[in-house]
């Protein structure tokens, strides 16, 4: 049986550290190299040997999907996330977005690593597209799990009406995120002012949609 066939990934405290050391390993080598980087490479640098880097991803296209998964969901940790899971417990909803926003926005524009990870996917596809098959498979609510568990319990809560979670979280990222990913890919970035007025104008967007209408 070959390494790649492995379909359970090892569980347990050793396990876990063995997995987070393949990460870092694998993203500063990615980030270094290029996707063309070796796995025994990656494993020497983990300290780990190839087979167990195979045992925790299967191969080094999901690797690079769970490190390039991580950093997108490095913005959303520490305040960001309070922000997230306190919405449902808000008094004003909107005013609560617009804040839990503001805090998101600024931690991705912050992070410079996230953006060099972001334009290394936009450089390697040409040459291996199994990379966007791989990122296509885990689907939008594996990506982005505080933002789809936010307008989850949200939804849950009645106190907004979301028919399709997969289509909202992507309206949500497309009208808070995407815009400064868009700048950011062409070296440039928005303005504070302009942050703020795409963010409230976002809410108010995502709101007036979103919102239980009145009877």
């Amino acid at each position: 049986m070959s390494v790649e066939s492995v379909k359970r990934p090892p569980s347990g405290p050793r396990a876990e550290l063995k997995r987070q050391a393949i990460l870092r390993a694998a993203r500063e080598l990615f980030l270094r190299e290029g996707f063309g980087v070796g796995m025994d490479t990656i494993a020497a640098e983990a300290g780990v040997s190839k087979v167990t880097v195979y045992n925790h991803f299967g191969s080094k296209e999901a690797l690079f999907t769970a490190v390039i998964t991580t950093a997108l969901d490095e913005p959303l940790a520490g305040e960001s996330s309070a922000a997230l899971e306190g919405l449902a417990e808000a008094g004003d909803l909107r005013t609560a977005l617009v804040e839990a926003a503001r805090t998101w926005v600024h931690a991705v524009r912050a992070n410079d690593e996230v953006t060099a990870l972001r334009n290394l996917v936009a450089a390697e596809l040409h040459r291996f597209p199994e990379l966007g098959e791989a990122w296509r498979h885990r689907g939008t609510e594996s990506h982005h799990p505080a933002v789809a568990g936010a307008l989850r319990t949200l939804a849950d809560r009645g106190r907004l009406v979301i028919p399709d979670l997969q289509v909202a979280i992507i309206q949500f990222y497309g009208l808070l995120v995407f815009p400064h990913m868009v700048f950011s890919s062409y070296g440039t970035q928005i303005d504070e002012d302009l942050t703020d007025r795409l963010i409230t104008s976002g809410v108010d967007m995502f709101l007036g949609h979103y919102s239980p209408r009145s009877t």
